[in-house]
Formats: structure tokens, sequence, C-alpha cells
């Protein structure tokens, strides 16, 4: 047993990390600017300059690595690049364009990235799509919606029988359904292997030599939690430009080739820009994890793990939070995970303070060194990588400071600082939507990311910034008192945890602060020692409800006012849904859309007398 002492005294695992410093210029009308004091360094013009790089340097390093009927499957660079310019050849001869994409259905796989490359490769956007809209959903709308906004000439699915009922109600007829493998019987398909074997055609060089900064890599959908997802334009000189901004902060990866196992979707910016680019970049190898943060998924990320040592990983808090258990539970696997570690990365909300001790026992009881939990910010729009921390600002909430060659505005809004950026990185807007896209930039140029943050140190910009909530999610008790949802929320989930896996903050005009509050639901089966009761009797169950009725009293009482002071909550039942916005694909929720859908629930919180399963605080 590793004590709270000696983890904190264990020394800080040394890795090469880019020198983060910024200069401060306060204008005279009150907005802030923040510069990395490092430029950017020279990008290529299209990505795939990279693969062609470690092509012709490194071959037969191993790319990429995903698991095929249980055994790892592995490509080359020097096979990637022969297969991206056959199947370049094959779209180029469909005459796909911007116009008519190359639009994926299927999550992470092979064939998927070589579709990919193939279309980069030949200067043709594709859209990787949330296998959700398809799967989870079940009236189809969001795909339906998407497919009528980007009319995409081609349509890949990797298992034509998984995704038969997608392909029934939402693709047209007159659109090339190409699947890899169960072609369904109620319509033609195209099999993968014949875009894979296709003989390279002789336009494909004047093809890849037309690709330049400004073509349109990819279309990536925001994940839908104002509404219908927006298709954000990925240019090549964003993706470019991004990947150097990632690099130059991860210094790291450019003395030696990472190796990382990444489940995160390709068709969000994290996984499939982010991660993915970051490793090409670098020639570094990348293995698919089929697995999830899930309580039926995670086995499959820690049999991955048995195989791989990671240099470099990334996962949510959720999937950090769902790993601990294994890793604390097997030595084994604990010390593989830590062996070739040089950092731990998380994005997509804040990382509970339980979580972030636990990772650094773990690793200090495992290696006698602490390896550092650091995270950044970014979106859809920025590619995403725009603000990161590194071993300088260690600590919870901690977003860092604008990456090389990007600029950072703060506007005073509500007595917080809302956070704009300009660069090269920025999306020049959304796919046929020109209303949406001059909304999303101000008059200067910049692109409005609707968060808000705060100086760590307000006399030293140098310890960076914390993220300080989302701008629309914040509203005013009817005594004009402001309630900043971010850190409530998170501050909420923290103390509850491990039983509330999401909570959503109410109290618009109202006179205190009430919540609804997602359980989750095998951590509370755990605590009654009962793996198959119900929903319904388990969030009736006697000693759950005073557990958690304990819990929202202490944090009550750890309140300083009417605007961090939970005083009501109930307990949802049903989990958020996809098709009405209240979640989106990759888990996150839609505070507006879960207080609109559950208005009478929100009516019970201020009832005058409650009823008797509303916990009062």
């Amino acid at each position: 047993m590793v004590t709270t002492a000696q983890v904190e005294n264990a020394p800080i695992r040394p890795f090469a990390m880019g020198d983060c410093r910024a200069t401060l210029e306060r204008r005279g009308d009150g907005a802030l600017l923040v510069r990395n004091v490092h430029p950017l360094g020279p990008w290529p013009d299209k990505l795939t300059q990279r693969l062609e790089h470690w092509a012709r340097v490194a071959p037969d390093r191993v790319w990429l690595a995903g698991r095929e009927n249980g055994e790892w499957r592995r490509i080359t660079y020097g096979q990637a690049l022969t297969n991206a310019r056959r199947i370049a050849s094959a779209l180029t001869a469909r005459g796909l364009s911007a116009e008519r994409p190359l639009m994926i259905l299927s999550g992470n796989d092979l064939d998927h990235a070589m579709l990919g490359m193939g279309a980069l490769y030949a200067g043709i956007a594709y859209a990787p799509i949330s296998p959700a809209y398809s799967l989870i959903s079940s009236d189809h709308g969001k795909l339906k919606y998407i497919i009528e906004l980007i009319t995409p000439g081609l349509i890949f699915a990797a298992d034509g029988a998984v995704f038969a009922k997608a392909i029934a109600n939402a693709v047209p007829a007159d659109v090339e359904l190409v699947v890899g493998r169960n072609p369904p019987s109620f319509r033609p398909a195209t099999s993968y292997a014949e875009l894979a074997d296709a003989p390279e055609s002789p336009r494909v060089d004047a093809a890849h030599a037309a690709v330049g900064p400004d073509t349109i890599a990819k279309f990536l959908f925001t994940s839908g939690s104002t509404g219908m997802p927006k298709a954000v334009v990925n240019t090549q000189r964003m993706l470019c430009a991004n990947a150097e901004m990632a690099s130059s902060h991860f210094a790291f990866m450019k003395e030696t080739p990472p190796v990382t196992l990444d489940w995160s979707p390709w068709n969000h910016t994290a996984g499939g820009n982010h991660d993915f680019n970051l490793f090409l970049y670098n020639g570094g190898t990348y293995y698919i994890d089929d697995g999830r943060p899930t309580p039926g998924g995670m086995e499959a990320t820690v049999r991955n793990l048995r195989d791989i040592s990671p240099t470099w990983y990334f996962n949510v808090p959720k999937g950090y939070a769902a790993l601990v258990p294994y890793l604390r539970d097997d030595r084994e696997l604990c010390r593989g995970f830590f062996r070739n570690l040089n950092m731990l990365w998380y994005a997509g909300a804040g990382m509970a303070q339980h979580t972030w001790d636990e990772l650094d026992a773990l690793s200090a009881r495992t290696t006698g060194e602490r390896v550092i939990v650091l995270t950044g910010l970014g979106s859809t729009e920025t590619a995403p990588f725009a603000l990161g921390a590194n071993q300088t600002m260690i600590g919870a909430g901690n977003v860092g400071l604008p990456a090389r060659g990007l600029e950072l505005k703060l506007v005073p809004n509500a007595g917080k600082w809302e956070a704009r950026v300009r660069g090269p990185s920025i999306t020049p807007g959304y796919w046929r939507q020109p209303e949406l896209t001059a909304k999303a930039f101000d008059d200067e140029g910049f692109y409005i990311l609707g968060d808000a943050l705060r100086f760590v140190d307000e006399n030293d910009v140098d310890r960076g910034f914390v993220f300080d909530g989302r701008i629309a999610e914040d509203f005013k008790l009817n005594t004009g008192t402001w309630v900043a949802v971010g850190p409530l929320r998170a501050a909420f989930i923290d103390h509850c945890a491990p039983y509330a896996q999401d909570v959503v903050i109410a109290g618009i005009d109202q006179d205190f602060i009430g919540a609804l509050i997602f359980p989750d639901l095998d951590a509370c089966r755990r605590r009654v020692g009962d793996a198959g009761m119900s929903a319904k009797e388990l969030l009736a169950h006697k000693g759950l409800r005073e557990e958690l009725q304990a819990l929202l009293t202490s944090f009550a009482a750890k309140g300083t006012g009417s605007s961090n002071r939970v005083a009501r909550a109930i307990l949802l039942e049903d989990g958020p849904s996809i098709d009405k916005s209240e979640m989106t694909d990759k888990g996150s929720i839609n505070q507006r859309a879960v207080l609109a859908n559950r208005a009478h629930l929100v009516e019970m919180l201020y009832m005058e007398e409650p009823a008797p399963f509303v916990f009062r605080a």
C-alpha cells in the first residue's frame, strides 16, 4: 500500500514536452490576447505527405493494427501507402468530390482507416458518421439529416447485416453502397475488397498533386448537443497545422515513434483528428482498441493492454475510472500499462479527483514515479488541439496555454472570461450552412468556443487556465445570483462518486438549485449487492437512498451560498435519449434538452410540498 506522502514525494517520470509559455496583452476594449511565445514550425500541405515520408523512411514499421477474428492484423507504412493509392484510384474513377463525398457509417477498423487515407490521397472529402446514428437511434433521424445535408456519392458500412436497418431506412437507392462483409439482400452492394484491390490509375498521381492546403479533407459532425449535428469543414491546412501544434507539445513523439492503444471514435475530432493524425504525423504505431469504457467493453480493453504497452495513452475520465479497478487488482497488467508510459491525456469532461489520485498512486506503486495526467481544450472546429497543459501545469481542470500558432482572445462575459481562438487550424465554417458559420465567428475572425476560462494565477499567465464551464449553460436564480453549471456539476459528481454518472442542474429563475441525477446503475447495484435488480427497484432501495441522502446533505453543507448549494434532487430511472438530443453519441449530456424533455420532473423539484422520492438537503 502506497501512502499519500509516498505518492506526493514520488518524482514525476521525466520525458520531453514542448516549452509552454505565453504573452498577455490587455486591450483597451477589455479583452485579453494570449499567445504562445514560440512560433509554430512548418507543416506539410497535405497529411498524406507524412504517409509518404514514413513509407519511404520506415516502410516495415507497423502503423495500424486491429483485431480480426481475435488476432492482430497489422499494416505497415509501406503497405498503407500502396493500399491508399489503390483505393484513391477506385474513388477517383467514381467521380467523388466534396459535393459527393465518401460517407463511412461504421466505427474504427482497418478498412475504415484505409478508405479515409485513400480519400485524402485523392483529394476527396470523406465523412465518418457516428455508428450510434445507425445502431442506437430508433428513427435514424440524424442519419437521414446528415445524408441530405452532404449528399454522399458512396457510403461504406463494415457489416451489411449489422447496418441493414439503417441502410434500408436512410441510404438512398441511387447512392453506391460498399460493405466489408455480409451484403444486404435487399439492394446491390460493392465489396470493400473490390476497392482495395483496384489497380493503380495513371490519374492518381495527378489527383494527389492537386491536393493543397485549402482542399477539404473531411466533414466531421458536431455531437448534436444543441440540435441537429453540423458538418464542420476540415481542410488539409487545419489537419496538418494542428498535427504540428500537437507534435510540438508532445515533443517526445518526435524523438521516438510513439505507441498507443486507442478506442476513441474516429467520427469525433479527438480520436479521428488528434490521436489518429498525431501518430501518423510522428511515424507511430496505433493499435485500435475494440473495447469501450463500459461494463461490457472493458474486458476487451484489458485484453488488449496485456499485449500493448503504450508510450502515450488517451481516454475520457469515465474510461480511466473504469480502468482503475483492473489496474488495482492485477499487478502484471498494471506493470505493463505503466512500463513505457510517458503520460496520460484525458478530454471530454472533468476528471474526478479520486480517479486522478488512484492513477497517481498506481503509477507510484508500480514504477516509483508518477506518470502525470494532463489535459487540454479544443473542439471539432479547432481540429481540435487548441490549448494544452504540460508538466508545469499539473492539476485538475488545468487546460494549459494556447498551442503554438494560435491566438486566444478572452472577452469579459457575465463575470467570466469567454474564450475565442484564431489561427491556421480553425475551420472555415459549416458545410452548406452559411448562417451558422457567420454566428460562429466574431468581427475579428476569432472562432467563438462558447467555453469560459479562468486564470490559475492572474499574476502569472504561464501557470495556465482552468476550464470554467460552458457560457450557454450558466443561469441566474431569481435572486440574480449566477450559477456556474460546469464547476458545480463536476464538484457534485466528484462528491457523489461512484453513484452519480451525470447530473443536470436546474434552477433558472427559481429560489434554489435542483438536480436531476443520472445514476451509475452498476455502481448502485454493487452497493446493494444485487446485480439483477431492476432500475426501479434499485432506486427505491432503502439503504442506497439513505447513503445518497447523506451525500447530498454533506454536499449542501459544503456550499458557500445559493450559487453552489443543491437543495433538492431526483434520481432518474430512465437514461438519456440520443433521439431526443439528451445525450450525444459520445456520452455527453445536453443539459438544456434534458431540462426541456423532463420539465414535469423539474416542476416536482420546486413544488411547495415535494413528493417523497425527491431528496431534500
